[in-house]
């Protein structure tokens, strides 16, 4: 049944969605009609010209179906900037790639703030696999000044040539497939997709013995019944897009938790939530390829990948914590002073969204993963939770 408040599709949305849809069904007719949650995700996600990222469906900003922190307040970009600098300064120069960029937003603000202190890196590189998205970054970062726009590149693959700067990806963890899991009476259970009474629906098979190893390595203590998700394609992910990174850091910037308190019997069901024109709700076999699927980021997964990479953990602390510790006063009290007076009130309200703990400032978390850097790192110097993961 359709989620009551969502809002109805165009008929070419609806047209869309039964497209996919025949996709869906024609691998689940291969695969003896039963996928994994994480190759639904993909399909719904990822495929080409169907999937909600690599097809037309406005995703971004006003009018989309989220917002993310660049969009709310450029002061959310200053900072990171702010954090980029002071790595580029610390290696004497070097390079930032962005993985997945969305709307060009947080690129257009770090690049606009470090042209401001004249400490542009040599290149800044987007990984982006959505045409669209990437056709939207390149019409805003053009409008950059001269200096800054000339750095900019679109990469199809991460590079194979030693990086000495940063690895950046905001809100991007979130989206990875993830395997849905139910702990059974007699071991861990894979929650997949099969097509039932007409339409798509959730189907319990024995989990695989990758996933069942996975939930039984976190050592949980959870009881019969207990739904969740595991991203186990976070170690592979994590490993291609530090692989180049010769010195410097990987910043990742994402909602979640560490693992203690992701995996409690208060969050039995998990975290898995789809997105559709700024409603949020819980079934993913609706708007099928037409709404984003998300799930909350296990932050001890990533510091236990980046540790099988080589990587040493520089930091781990929540949004507000990294967004003070990088300058957010400053950074807020400047925008202020470019502003009308009347516009001044609604800036600071969207600025404090993302330090405020009912806001964006608690759910959301920042990691350094560090690599051959021994320099400093303001944004975890405030607090730093790298004990909890």
């Amino acid at each position: 049944m359709i989620p009551l408040d969502l809002v109805p599709l165009s008929p070419d949305e609806a047209a869309h969605e039964v497209r996919v849809v025949a996709a869906v069904r024609a691998e689940l007719a291969t695969a003896g009609g039963w996928l994994p949650f994480d190759r639904y995700m993909e399909l719904v996600l990822y495929a080409p010209g169907l999937g909600y990222y690599a097809a037309g469906a406005h995703k971004l900003g006003a009018g989309g179906d989220f917002v993310t922190a660049p969009e709310l307040s450029a002061v959310f970009g200053r900072c990171v900037a702010s954090q980029c600098a002071e790595v580029l300064e610390s290696l004497d120069g070097g390079e930032i790639i962005e993985i997945g960029a969305g709307s060009g937003a947080l690129a257009e603000q770090v690049l606009g703030e470090l042209a401001s202190r004249e400490c542009l890196p040599a290149r800044y590189r987007i990984l982006e696999t959505s045409p669209d998205l990437r056709q939207r970054q390149q019409a805003r970062l053009a409008g950059l000044p001269a200096a800054a726009a000339e750095r900019v590149d679109w990469l199809d693959a991460v590079p194979t040539s030693p990086l000495h700067g940063v690895v950046l990806a905001n809100e991007v963890l979130d989206a990875l497939p993830v395997e849905r899991f139910r702990v059974g009476p007699t071991g861990i259970e894979a929650l997949g997709v099969a097509w039932r009474d007409g339409r798509l629906a959730w189907a319990a098979r024995p989990a695989s013995a990758a996933l069942a190893t996975a939930v039984a390595a976190m050592e949980l203590a959870l009881p019969v019944g207990y739904v969740s998700e595991a991203c186990l394609r976070l170690g592979p992910w994590l490993g291609t897009i530090t692989a180049p990174l010769a010195a410097g850091i990987a910043l990742i910037l994402d909602y979640g938790l560490a693992r203690r308190g992701y995996y409690v019997p208060a969050r039995d069901g998990g975290t898995l939530a789809c997105f559709h024109r700024q409603r949020r709700h819980e079934d993913p076999f609706v708007n099928v390829g037409l709404q984003d699927l998300t799930a909350w980021v296990d932050f001890t997964r990533v510091a236990e990948a980046a540790v099988d990479e080589g990587l040493e953990i520089g930091g781990f602390t929540t949004q507000a914590n990294f967004l003070l510790g990088t300058g957010f006063e400053q950074h807020l009290a400047a925008l202020r002073r470019t502003l009308p007076p009347e516009c001044e009130p609604l800036a600071a309200n969207a600025a404090l969204r993302l330090v405020l703990p009912g806001e964006m400032g608690e759910r959301f978390k920042a990691i350094a993963l560090t690599r051959a850097y021994a320099g400093p790192l303001s944004g975890f110097a405030l607090r730093d939770f790298t004990a909890t993961l």
